[in-house]
């Protein structure tokens, strides 16, 4: 029976599956099958007696991936899976607590607080305790609490070292206490509880080491510092340790995740035993190339190289677009072109690093018709931080809107709490009035509120619609904050994309209104995505596309400080994170992979200039096949629309030669792309973007400016 289930293993699998009683790190890349070898390693021990179910502790991220372990191993083994601990960090630490109750010190029936639920309790705690809403922000102390618990330390380890930072740790203590009154736990406080359980109970802790004389874990390149010292606990001298996972895709850095830990485990446990599973079974081999290619730039790996043996494929396609318009015009006809050919839309993904790069996408779609759904997200104009956003546009239009002044009159937090509400809807209901009406005539903070949005639209009444849009999103309160907020980044990206959509809908559009741009973002945020069942086409960020693989992917945006993002500059391995990402997006293509960025991209309003991203310049060249090259707009015969706006000048400014848009080569600043010119012969200067160098004024009679 062992010997049918080791058949069509290839032989890094056959020999991770048959590993001895030992520890080992099971390095699989992209598409290696991971989860086979995992799932097969457990029924291979059981099947051979050398441990049963319950001696087995197999650790997963997500309860999908879980279940899909149990389902797998339930079709290889007739066994009930039920009593195995088979789970996420966060499910196996909740069975330890609720078997110990007694000895981790909660009720039988203690309740878990997921992250609304934990914050609310937080807001009541600094309401209990007279605390200052405006200084500690009830969400930054949420970041200070679980940012200590994820790393392991209570309120007396946490790091106080001014009046601040001593305040946020009394309140986290303060937290902890309320919590253990109401018989409550949430997230990081169920792993780091049981973390604390079994460190200090040291009979548990042998009782569980005896038990679990094997561990496995999946993904364990995204394990955080206290998941791997969980972990460590459990590992007895006589247990085996089998981690499985990819350091060239790791990409929760955000999170927490530690990629060092991968080097940590091989010297602690795994003692050099390392075994690699580079045989690819998704994509074809030119775009294994590239990906080998561009994450061996990468300095602090462990090294491996996929390969498989279905043979080259086809050439990588690289579109160079003159605009994200141009590009997303692209994409849609190369959809369309391989949904004729019979490549289901279900099958295609449409990748990019940031959400708000989804608007320009999205609007091609709905306008072409192209079914879509995002993927583990909302659409660009269901997203929170729009809604409120066109909440205030809607209330200079129609202030009677009931809906759009509830949704806005505490948000951003004004002190305008429910017993206000509850009061100006009575005063409302009497007379017969709006919220609205009832406010002006009232006092208190709802009638500064009431001012706020008049001395909005007079500011605005006589700017155009993006600049009208854009001080709004500024004078509200909502910029400054999502720019507070730690996880704001994307909120305020996409704010500053629905400035883009009003610049490019003034230019489209014959009624250029605040009304008329209501309207139309009303329409675009219908029935347009794809119901559940539905053929549709894939969108979605890069992050959220690991683990999935489709038959053709589409990255875009592929430019200096779009991918990589700017911010990875500023932060350490910042950039090999970005590549990192870069490899997870092309690993993900099956049979077909196109990548394309965009010469001029519109941001905030305005046309901005970039540079290729570095990424492209780092795969080889014989994997690639361009399907244009130009500095100049040009656009095939599959009926591209012309771009809704173009440079200041597309011809040379005056007789230099030079024009905005091209892209240059300085011998001290290298490369980079002109954005800007004035001045005349010898007196004519020119501003360029340079990718390493930022931006700098240029006297052409000494600059020395080459074409790149």
């Amino acid at each position: 029976m062992s010997a049918h289930l080791l058949e069509n293993l290839n032989p890094e699998q056959r020999a991770a599956v048959t590993l001895p009683h030992e520890s080992a790190l099971i390095l699989a890349g992209a598409g290696s099958g991971k989860t086979r070898v995992l799932t097969t390693r457990i029924v291979w021990l059981i099947q051979t007696g050398q441990v049963s179910p319950h001696g087995i502790l197999a650790v997963t991220f997500t309860n999908k991936a879980a279940k899909e372990m149990l389902t797998r191993i339930s079709a290889m083994l007739p066994i009930n899976t039920r009593g195995m601990w088979v789970g996420t960090f966060h499910g196996l630490a909740n069975r330890l607590l609720r078997t110990h109750y007694r000895e981790s010190g909660l009720p039988q029936s203690f309740q878990i607080l997921d992250s609304a639920d934990q914050l609310s309790a937080i807001k009541r705690l600094m309401k209990a305790m007279n605390v200052d809403t405006e200084k500690y922000e009830p969400k930054k102390v949420q970041w200070f609490i679980n940012g200590h618990k994820e790393a392991g330390r209570r309120a007396r380890d946490a790091e106080a070292f001014d009046e601040y930072s001593m305040r946020l740790a009394e309140l986290y203590e303060a937290y902890d206490a309320q919590c253990q009154r109401e018989g409550v736990a949430d997230f990081p406080e169920l792993l780091l509880r049981s973390y604390e359980l079994l460190y200090r109970n040291e009979p548990l802790r042998q009782h569980y080491r005896d038990r679990f004389r094997h561990i496995l874990i999946d993904e364990f390149q995204d394990t955080n510092t206290l998941q791997y010292r969980w972990l460590k606990l459990f590992a007895g001298p006589h247990t085996a340790l089998f981690a499985v996972g990819d350091d060239d895709q790791s990409i929760y850095a955000f999170r927490g995740a530690n990629t060092a830990n991968m080097a940590e485990f091989e010297r602690e446990f795994a003692h050099g035993n390392v075994i690699k599973l580079e045989q690819n079974y998704r994509s074809h081999g030119h775009i294994l190339t590239a990906a080998n290619t561009l994450i061996a730039q990468n300095a602090h790996r462990l090294g491996k190289n996929l390969w498989t043996a279905e043979g080259e494929g086809e050439p990588i396609r690289i579109f160079d677009a003159y605009s994200d318009q141009d590009e997303a015009s692209f994409v849609v006809d190369e959809v369309r072109a391989l949904n004729r050919e019979g490549v289901n839309l279900s099958d295609m993904a449409l990748l990019y690093r940031s959400n708000a790069q989804s608007r320009v996408l999205e609007h091609a779609l709905f306008s072409a018709g192209v079914p879509y759904r995002v993927y583990g997200g909302l659409r660009f104009f269901e997203r929170q931080e729009i809604k409120h956003a066109l909440a205030y546009l809607r209330l200079l239009t129609n202030p009677e809107d009931d809906g759009a002044f509830l949704r806005v009159v505490n948000f951003p937090t004004r002190g305008i709490g429910a017993r206000s509400l509850e009061q100006l809807a009575d005063s409302a209901a009497r007379s017969g009035a709006s919220l609205w009406q009832a406010a002006c005539t009232g006092g208190g903070k709802v009638a500064g509120f009431a001012r706020l949005i008049e001395d909005i639209k007079a500011a605005t009444r006589d700017l155009p619609l993006a600049e009208a849009i854009d001080h709004v999103i500024e004078t509200s309160g909502l910029a400054d904050y999502y720019r507070a907020d730690k996880e704001g980044a994307d909120r305020l990206e996409n704010l500053n994309e629905l400035v883009n959509a009003a610049a490019l809908f003034s230019e489209e559009s014959e009624e250029n209104t605040l009304d008329a741009f209501l309207a139309h973002a009303a329409l675009e945020a219908g029935e347009h995505q794809a119901g559940a069942g539905h053929d549709a086409l894939q969108l979605m960020t890069v992050h959220a596309a690991k683990g999935l693989e489709f038959h053709a992917v589409f990255i875009t945006g592929l430019e200096e400080g779009l991918f990589p993002h700017e911010q990875s500059a500023h932060e350490e391995n910042g950039l090999e994170e970005e590549r990192r990402l870069m490899y997870v997006a092309i690993t993900r293509a099956r049979r077909r992979l196109y990548l394309s960025h965009a010469q001029s991209r519109m941001l905030h309003g305005q046309i901005r200039y970039s540079l290729p991203s570095r990424f492209l310049e780092e795969l080889p060249e014989q994997v690639l096949m361009h399907l244009n090259r130009r500095s100049e707009p040009a656009y095939p015969s599959g009926g591209f629309s012309a771009p809704a706006a173009a440079p200041r000048s597309t011809q040379t400014s005056n007789d230099t030669g030079y024009r905005v848009g091209q892209s240059v080569a300085h011998a001290k600043f290298g490369t980079g792309i002109i954005i800007d010119f004035e001045g005349r012969g010898s007196d004519a200067r020119v501003q360029v973007k340079f990718r390493d160098a930022g931006t700098k004024w240029l006297a052409l009679a000494y600059a020395k400016l080459s074409t790149a």
